[in-house]
């Protein structure tokens, strides 16, 4: 029989992405040594919290809403939602580090307070996010995949959704952002049986932008080479 969990006791889990790029810039080297840790949201690995116990978010953020975004790329839009947002408190999930020691400057330019980084796989925060405790999260161009063979890979799958789903609030926001066609078919089939709502009457609702909404870099991008961006947004049951 073989073994399907980690010496740590953690489950086995596919990873796919990327962890690092290119070589980090001194500063940026400087920001994951000096800032990261004081960011973290508490102890969401395997090896350091095997009994996977709950993340007290009261201490964390004092009571305050809490936001997710998962694979915040550059920081830009965790950024500028924490900015506007100061009376809610935002994990931002990412695992490639490159990412994260871009979104560490910012912070550290910004002074912003009420943000927390998980530099890893998402999964492993759902695990020790309390039930029913995430008021609003992010789904920003993730990953697409573009092969039929790699769609299992996509966020939008199971194995990512139920967990999300279950740390989520009846009533809580998701949002879905994405300028692959294929992309938006897998989320209007797997979102909604995950336990969602689409919030859609026309197509305004998909093709115009949030009104707080901050286009990316990886956005403009998409936009320079003629993709549509679709802006979906999921109401947790």
């Amino acid at each position: 029989m073989t073994d399907d969990r980690h010496p740590s006791g953690a489950p086995w889990r596919n990873f796919y992405g990327r962890f690092k790029g290119k070589g980090l810039r001194p500063s940026q080297e400087a920001y994951l040594d000096e800032d990261l840790a004081a960011l973290s949201p508490g102890p969401v690995s395997w090896e350091a919290n095997p009994d996977r116990a709950p993340l007290d978010l009261a201490a964390l953020f004092g009571g305050r809403d809490l936001w997710l975004e998962v694979g915040f790329g550059g920081g830009e839009h965790l950024l500028h939602q924490a900015e506007r947002n100061p009376d809610v408190g935002i994990i931002g999930c990412e695992p490639y580090i490159n990412g994260v020691a871009m979104l560490l400057g910012k912070i550290r330019q910004s002074g912003s307070e009420n943000l927390r980084v998980h530099p890893g796989d998402a999964r492993d925060l759902f695990d020790v996010l309390p039930a029913a405790s995430v008021a609003k999260a992010f789904l920003l161009y993730p990953d697409p995949w573009p092969k039929k063979r790699h769609h299992r890979r996509r966020f939008v799958t199971p194995e990512h959704l139920e967990p999300l789903a279950r740390a989520m609030k009846p009533g809580a926001e998701f949002r879905v952002a994405t300028d692959i066609p294929d992309y938006v078919r897998q989320t209007l089939e797997e979102v909604p049986r995950a336990g969602f709502d689409w919030l859609a009457d026309g197509p305004g609702d998909w093709r115009a932008p949030w009104d707080d909404w901050l286009s990316t870099r990886y956005e403009q991008k998409a936009l320079r080479e003629g993709r549509v961006p679709h802006y979906l947004t999921f109401r947790r049951r």
